[in-house]
């Protein structure tokens, strides 16, 4: 499916200026990574903070690995995330248990049929294309190849693994996703975002988007 205008979401967010600068190049939404592993990992307090910090009609999205229920639910209470976003094995039924819309990462370097993976959640909002997946949530600037996928899905897809500034603009143009997810392409250093680079991101996508 072909978006009249890519979204875009800035994930690793773990400071209130950086979340601010974001809305403030026109992004569409924020990611908290809640996996204690990831060096972009926030606690639901501050992600509480940033979040109660954002302006109307921008997402919260919460990002999980394999994560106990419990620990999901405990996030809920506490953070207003508008989307979930799930990076390990969870099953269809896990997913779909938090009352929230959610994506699912497909972990596109691994040799996965990527149509089989998405037709498994066929309650998914969409799905994020990614270079990693099942335990791994990306951060890492590596890329897969764009042409392994497939043309004319129905799903709503979400581009992510090594974007940044300099090549956003050709993966829109190949790819034409629903959204395009950005982290480590953005930063000034682990978990930091630089403004500059998040401005440049977005003009981008949006130059693109006008020059088709």
């Amino acid at each position: 499916m072909a978006p009249p205008r890519t979204r875009v979401k800035i994930c690793g967010v773990t400071r209130v200026e950086d979340a601010l600068a974001a809305a403030e190049a026109g992004a569409d939404a924020v990611g908290f990574v809640f996996y204690a592993k990831s060096p972009r990992a926030v606690s639901p307090e501050v992600a509480r903070e940033i979040a109660l910090a954002l302006p109307p009609f921008m997402s919260r999205v919460g990002l999980f690995v394999d994560a106990p229920s419990e620990t999901v639910a405990a996030v809920l209470q506490q953070v207003p995330l508008d989307l979930l976003q799930f990076h390990g094995s969870e099953s269809p039924a896990y997913c779909g248990r938090f009352g929230r819309p959610y994506l699912k990462a497909v972990p596109m370097a691994e040799g996965t049929d990527p149509v089989a993976y998405m037709d498994a959640y066929p309650e998914a909002a969409g799905f994020l294309l990614d270079s990693h997946g099942n335990g791994r949530v990306g951060g890492t600037g590596e890329t897969f190849d764009w042409g392994r996928i497939p043309r004319d899905l129905r799903h709503c897809l979400v581009l992510a693994g090594g974007l940044n500034p300099d090549n956003v603009a050709e993966a829109v143009r190949r790819v034409r996703p629903w959204a395009v997810d950005v982290s480590s392409g953005v930063e000034a250093r682990p978990a930091i975002k630089d403004p500059e680079r998040i401005r440049a991101f977005v003009d981008e996508v949006r130059r693109v988007d006008c020059n088709p």
